[in-house]
């Protein structure tokens, strides 16, 4: 009985709050964020970093917010520099300012809003307007070097491993600026496109 509530409007998850609203971050957490100092040390680095990612499904582009920290903690890489105070401090404002989640609806169709610039990739998930999860990417220099295309192509892969769960067996959309994304399925550019496709995505 002590793992039980009854009658309340919200209930604690994990670090999550959930209620008829969506789900948001426990602030409470997240308070430990506000006073943390710049970190010494790889070790420290690594625990706010630690802290911060659990909660990133929050945070719209957290992938390039915290990529200049991320390349501190590569071996005999830990080098303060003025960049990384700045991505530290939007960091911890981010954190203190998380999105609320809407819950899904499995009855609906999904919208996938991707972007992919030239360090990393940044997708929504989302119903009807509200998110219900974010994810973001750093590029390797490799995966940098790519065309815009192949970059776009990429952020939709990821996302569509990463959220099967949601995505298998539904119809989902996905927007994307890139206009010739919109004829992959065809293979050429010249013919038109049509929105019917065997893995049930409407590209817009």
């Amino acid at each position: 009985m002590s793992k039980c509530a009854f009658g309340k409007d919200q209930v604690e998850y994990l670090g999550n709050i959930v209620s008829k609203h969506g789900v948001s971050a426990d602030l409470t957490k997240l308070e430990a964020i506000a006073p943390w100092h710049i970190p010494t040390s790889v070790k420290a680095l690594r625990g706010f970093l630690g802290l911060t990612g659990y909660y990133q499904k929050f945070i719209p582009q957290f992938g390039k917010i915290v990529s200049p920290l991320t390349v501190l903690t590569k071996k005999d890489n830990f080098k303060w520099s003025t960049e990384a105070t700045v991505a530290f401090n939007n960091l911890k404002q981010a954190m203190l300012s998380p999105q609320l989640l809407a819950l899904p609806d499995f009855n609906k169709p999904f919208v996938i809003e991707s972007d992919a610039l030239r360090h990393g990739i940044g997708v929504m998930l989302q119903q009807e307007g509200g998110p219900i999860t974010f994810t973001s990417k750093a590029l390797c220099l490799r995966n940098q070097a790519l065309s815009a295309y192949e970059r776009e192509m990429l952020a939709i892969i990821h996302t569509v491993q990463k959220w099967q769960s949601y995505l298998v067996g539904n119809h989902f959309i996905i927007q994307t600026d890139h206009h010739s994304l919109k004829y992959f399925f065809r293979g050429k550019s010249s013919y038109p496109f049509s929105t019917k496709v065997d893995h049930q995505a409407t590209w817009f």
